[in-house]
């Protein structure tokens, strides 16, 4: 084990709890207070998963998450005490790939984290390119282009394309591809698959409310296809 988690959180009381569990487990742990040093922290440290309190004083969570995804595809599970649907949304749809609302059980946030690490680590293990139109998925070298140029992808969308790239025509629904993604024991949340594919839309299709390679079935889920004009 011993992965580096950087813990990004104001208030010391729980900063201190999350690294107590966390290094108890075997990880390493790291702490920043707001966003700045957060920022400043991933850049130096390269943790393998970022634990990232929203509500931050200075820069929040949202542009602390947003500026991570202009350059890294580290794991990200965001923490906050918004109960809020539009929060976790915004959060996810931003490349966050789980969430935790405060308070929080420190053994669920340990047993998140592994389940992150476990599903951004190679889950998908089959070999050979996906080709749809001028999309090329690279399954084995974890490698998403268009018309020859690398797009920047998270890892959880990486895998979610994948698995829809990998059966083109087939119908997934949301509950099957959370199941596939974090598995049956992690449970999940629906609306973010609907966050992932709409930010792998904004990459991938030249016309995201128009889509091409990644259709949505209406009252059931989603569809890896591409589209041709009729």
């Amino acid at each position: 084990m011993n992965e580096l988690i950087l813990i990004v959180d104001d208030e010391p009381k729980i900063t201190r709890l999350a690294k107590d569990y966390l290094e108890r487990s075997g990880f390493r742990t790291f702490p920043a207070h707001d966003g700045i040093a957060a920022l400043a922290a991933a850049r130096q440290q390269k943790p393998d998963l970022v634990v990232l309190d929203l509500n931050l004083p200075g820069m929040d969570g949202l542009d602390v998450c947003r500026s991570l995804r202009r350059e890294s595809s580290v794991p990200v599970i965001m923490l906050t005490a918004r109960a809020e649907e539009t929060d976790r949304l915004i959060g996810l749809e931003l490349g966050a790939d789980d969430y935790i609302v405060k308070p929080f059980s420190p053994r669920e946030l340990v047993a998140r984290v592994r389940a992150v690490l476990r599903r951004t680590q190679g889950e998908v293990q089959t070999t050979g390119v996906v080709r749809a139109g001028e999309l090329e998925i690279d399954l084995n070298g974890n490698r998403v282009t268009l018309r020859g140029e690398s797009l920047r992808v998270t890892r959880i969308e990486f895998n979610l394309l994948a698995i829809l790239a990998q059966h083109p025509g087939q119908t997934f629904s949301r509950s099957q591809l959370i199941d596939r993604l974090h598995g049956p024991a992690d449970g999940g949340y629906d609306r973010s698959i609907d966050a992932h594919v709409k930010n792998l839309r904004r990459k991938i299709e030249d016309d995201p409310a128009n889509p091409r390679y990644l259709l949505t079935v209406y009252g059931i889920g989603y569809q890896f296809t591409e589209k041709t004009d009729e």
